[in-house]
């Protein structure tokens, strides 16, 4: 949880920005933003201290000196899910419709006890979204769920791969290899390319300020020169 993290660091310290970009990995436009309130949501603080991630000692060093490297002490502890129902966030529970939708769309060979895992919703709320009796029907929108962030890819894969080993060939029919369509890229795929291309012309925008603020530097220097020589003659 790198933003959750660097928003603890922002708010309970003085560490420069890049060292907070540098210890979570983050890009440091993207904790600017979140200093500045300009981030698209704003994220509860994780304590790092709390976790063991870094020491009090560790952040005074930082504190001390703006180009000292912040030094992990203990690796994050992955989250493992339990047995049970998926837990959803409440930010996300308003986009599950449109996650069992996009499944229902592209992948008809998974199961509904499948889907309800997955997702982490009953099979009577994919019934009706199936049924097209859900009574947000006219809003809901296939969307990929790995993009909404209710399921990682990898878990997704898994599913699909299981739902497909349990498709029997029609009687009559042998059963062929299936030949690999070229696809385009997925939602998922899309929105990082936009992601990129957004971080790109921010880190753009601040090498072109910081060359034509050198270059005003340099030619303010060059004009009191002159000043200088003029006025000596």
């Amino acid at each position: 949880m790198p933003h959750a993290t660097a928003t603890w660091l922002i708010d309970n310290t003085s560490l420069g920005f890049e060292q907070i970009s540098e210890f979570c990995g983050l890009h440091i436009l993207e904790v600017q933003a979140m200093a500045d309130d300009l981030a698209g949501s704003k994220f509860t603080g994780r304590d790092p201290l709390h976790s063991g991630e870094l020491t009090q000692a560790e952040i005074d060093k930082g504190q001390a000196d703006p180009t000292y490297s912040l030094v992990m002490q203990k690796a994050p502890v992955e989250v493992t899910r339990t047995k049970g129902p998926r837990y959803t966030p409440v930010s996300k529970r308003q986009d599950k419709p449109d996650g069992i939708n996009w499944l229902l769309r592209n992948h008809p060979e998974i199961s509904d006890a499948q889907i309800s895992k997955l997702i982490g919703t009953t099979r009577n709320t994919i019934n009706a979204i199936r049924d097209r009796t859900h009574w947000n029907i006219q809003n809901i929108q296939p969307k990929d769920p790995v993009t909404l962030g209710l399921c990682a890819q990898r878990e997704l894969d898994a599913v699909v791969a299981k739902a497909a080993k349990n498709i029997k060939p029609v009687e009559g029919e042998e059963a062929v290899d299936e030949v690999p369509v070229a696809k385009g890229p997925t939602d998922r795929e899309k929105l990082i390319a936009e992601l990129h291309a957004e971080r790109d012309a921010a880190e753009k925008a601040v090498s072109e300020a910081a060359q034509e603020a050198e270059a005003a530097a340099w030619l303010e220097a060059k004009r009191a020169e002159e000043a200088d020589g003029t006025s000596e003659g």
